[in-house]
């Protein structure tokens, strides 16, 4: 029986409704959530990201003003607009895209953001606080496969989970997360020892590599949930995961689709960001 597919955009247009109806509410008492999204240089995707986040705002009535800069901006330059913005009560969410240009150091523009308006999650003292099971602003990926196997109805507690990619961004947090439900988590990269023998453990498997159809259906678990973070571009220029959908869909129970699946959710994760952040910033509900 082919697996069930986890509709990533269903599940995002569930949240983004919550948070509109949220957004309204404050609206309401005076408050208005307020994102500031900073683009430096031409980069084609990160302009197609920055265009989708200013569309979910609109639609959930977040105010979202944009900043693109030059590729040649200076560092101080950024620098000095972080500050600005982290100065401005009525921003309350801060965004830079990645990637930056190679003359700007990612790691300083990431921590001279108020890590209460860190509404990526990629601070150091969120990124902390997530370690040690603390409240905290988190990476939108990661939250976003959580809540997808939240939704799809998986129990997480004593499951073995396997995650494949080790990256800051997205390997690294979702074991943490699984981590907190329970799982017992395997993460995998480019030297584990018989990687397809270790993928095949998993009860629950997160790809997240950047490799398009790495994970083939004989690497599965039969009835593994899969979670594929990977886009990437097939020789057809179609979007694809990490994982071989065709050939996994008849071994795994549930599965993401690319595209569709965990991309949406990691959107709609910054407008929750983004509410949460506005919600403490101001003590409205408090």
């Amino acid at each position: 029986m082919a697996a069930t597919i986890i509709d990533g955009n269903a599940i995002a247009a569930k949240r983004r409704a919550a948070v509109a109806e949220r957004v309204t509410e404050l609206k309401a008492k005076g408050v208005t959530p307020g994102l500031a999204v900073v683009i430096v240089g031409e980069d084609p995707a990160s302009q197609v990201y920055v265009r989708m986040k200013q569309k979910d705002c609109d639609e959930v009535g977040i105010f979202s003003e944009q900043h693109a800069l030059d590729a040649e901006t200076s560092q101080d330059e950024l620098l000095g607009l972080v500050e600005e913005l982290n100065s401005r009560d009525d921003i309350h969410g801060i965004l830079v895209q990645l990637p930056i240009p190679s003359h700007i150091d990612e790691d300083t523009i990431l921590e001279a953001i108020n890590p209460e308006k860190d509404v990526d999650g990629f601070h150091p003292q969120n990124v902390g606080k997530m370690l040690i099971g603390k409240e905290t602003l988190l990476p939108c990926t990661p939250h976003g496969c959580i809540v997808l196997l939240d939704e799809s109805g998986v129990d997480l507690t004593g499951k073995e989970a396997v995650v494949l990619g080790r990256s800051n961004i997205v390997g690294k947090p979702v074991a943490v997360l699984l981590l907190e439900r329970h799982a017992t988590v395997t993460i995998c990269h480019s030297r584990t020892q018989d990687l397809p023998a270790v993928v095949r453990r998993a009860d629950v498997l997160v790809a997240a590599v950047g490799r398009p159809k790495m994970v083939t259906g004989d690497w599965l678990k039969p009835g593994a949930v899969v979670i594929d973070v990977g886009i990437n571009r097939g020789e057809d220029g179609k979007l694809v995961g990490d994982v071989d959908f065709d050939s996994a869909v008849e071994v795994a129970s549930a599965i993401t689709p690319v595209p569709g699946g965990v991309g949406p959710m990691t959107r709609a994760m910054l407008l929750e960001n983004t509410l949460t952040a506005t919600v403490r910033q101001t003590g409205i509900d408090e």
